[in-house]
């Protein structure tokens, strides 16, 4: 499942947007200020970025200079309209640029257009002697296919995608079993145990004391 950040600061805006994410099968995080998109990249992995330009802390313009290095697609969200701009954003690296106001399923349908067009690099993850085709919801040892439910598949692929990360067993209890999920970290617990078992250990999944837990790989 992709996981896109919502950069925002005008709350009914970013709210639109997450609802339609949401029925449209993609996780998502909001935030409000361009300072705070340079902190959670450092914590959290993403497959796109919807920004806007006009934002509090940083411009979005300056937030895209900023984070180049992580690679992760962008599409401008703005009321500034000029074709300067225009030119300015996508020159500097932005993958689309929509200018506000903007239909919801045309935003829908160029964020598909980014996703697939990154796809190709993205939609396997080598971890150690563990396959995981993300495209195909597949995870192999030695070309073995491995039989995992759908929320240990999804907890495997968080946390390969947060590799060597700390990752603590409230943040996986929201991304995996959302925010209103009803029930205790055990929960978390139980699924890591599952999952090392199911995958023989051939992958490291580390537990952090009184934290939660981390993928180790070694690159």
């Amino acid at each position: 499942m992709k996981n896109i950040l919502i950069v925002e600061d005008e709350v009914a805006i970013s709210d639109l947007i997450a609802m339609n994410l949401n029925i449209a099968g993609y996780k998502y995080k909001q935030i409000y200020n361009g300072t705070e998109v340079i902190l959670n990249l450092q914590e959290e992995s993403y497959d796109l970025i919807l920004l806007d330009v006009m934002i509090h802390g940083m411009d979005g313009f300056e937030v895209l200079e900023k984070i180049r290095n992580y690679k992760i697609p962008v599409i401008f969200l703005t009321a500034k309209s000029s074709l300067s701009d225009k030119l300015k954003g996508l020159k500097i690296g932005a993958d689309d640029y929509i200018t506000k106001p903007f239909e919801t399923l045309e935003l829908l349908a160029r964020i598909e257009v980014v996703l697939r067009r990154y796809n190709p690099t993205n939609s396997i993850i080598v971890i150690d002697e563990v396959i995981i085709d993300d495209e195909q919801h597949v995870v192999t040892i030695d070309k073995e296919r491995i039989d995992l439910t759908n929320k240990e598949y999804e907890l495997l692929l968080f946390l390969a995608k947060n590799k060597n990360k700390a990752i603590s067993r409230e943040k996986l209890l929201e991304k995996i079993w959302g925010i209103d999920f009803i029930g205790e970290t055990r929960t978390v617990d139980i699924h890591i145990q599952r999952l090392r078992k199911k995958l023989n250990n051939k992958v490291r999944i580390a537990t952090v004391y009184k934290y939660g837990y981390r993928m180790e790989h070694n690159i």
